[in-house]
């Protein structure tokens, strides 16, 4: 069932919004070489209980899913490009790290994502975050009254196959309110103008990731979470919890 929310209840999402971007700011400004990413799980919980939030992340199990995630925070290193559970790997100097995170907070719920690089980026790197965050706004800039999921859809896989890389439509963009995942879905590709109709009050969490070897191939990891490039290549994620407002789209994960 698609939930459409009340000004006052979009209004009431900034909080949970506040503090994903809050989580993501603070695992990006200590995440550095030589640290754990289990380590960088603890951070989301420092911030998660200042809050008095807490991850939506932590114990889900859906359909897929042979355990419960671990987690309060996915940290997906290089060809992981969703899903990476904290652990004992310590980031190296070069390493693309994607950080995904929810948080909930009076009963509503925020989620987002980003990549970045540890150290010294590489330029292939940096071009893929690049593009992947260009995605990111132009599904954004898509969302509007009027339009349809399709929209969105086609909005960001042009930005995706114009840059070279693989898009896989299987995981994507969802709604968000009082659970993490509701509908609609939301592929990263697919024809404009086509899919349920866009209106206020509909919260969508949009996200684009691509893969750098240009195939759309992934495969799972034994731990049933972990999502990687088919072919070793490196991948990239972003992701904003965005309302369809009359006047526009309104991102809800920033500061």
């Amino acid at each position: 069932m698609v939930e459409i929310k009340t000004p006052a209840e979009v209004e009431a999402m900034r909080g949970p919004g506040r503090v994903v971007a809050q989580i993501l700011a603070a695992v990006q400004d200590q995440a550095k070489a030589g640290m754990r990413t289990a380590e960088l799980d603890e951070v989301a919980r420092d911030v998660l209980a200042r809050n008095g939030a807490y991850s939506p992340f932590l114990n889900y199990q859906p359909g897929f899913a042979p355990v419960p995630f671990p987690a309060t925070i996915c940290t997906s290193v290089n060809d992981a490009a969703l899903h990476g559970i904290p652990g004992r790997y310590k980031l190296s100097d070069g390493d693309l790290l994607s950080v995904d995170c929810g948080a909930v907070l009076d009963g509503w719920t925020g989620d987002a994502a980003v990549s970045f690089t540890i150290g010294t980026p590489r330029p292939a790197d940096k071009r893929l975050i690049d593009v992947t965050r260009d995605a990111l706004r132009a599904g954004i800039a898509a969302a509007v009254p009027g339009a349809r999921i399709g929209d969105i859809s086609a909005a960001i896989g042009a930005v995706g196959r114009a840059g070279g890389y693989g898009i896989c439509t299987d995981f994507g963009g969802h709604g968000v309110g009082r659970s993490m995942h509701e509908d609609p879905s939301i592929p990263n590709e697919g024809p404009a103008g086509h899919g349920r109709k866009l209106v206020p009050g509909l919260v969508i969490a949009i996200e684009p990731w691509f893969l750098a070897g240009g195939r759309d191939m992934y495969r799972i990891d034994r731990d049933g979470w972990t999502i990687r490039s088919g072919d070793g290549s490196r991948a990239a994620h972003a992701e904003h919890t965005v309302a369809i407002t009359k006047n526009g789209p309104r991102i809800l994960t920033l500061l």
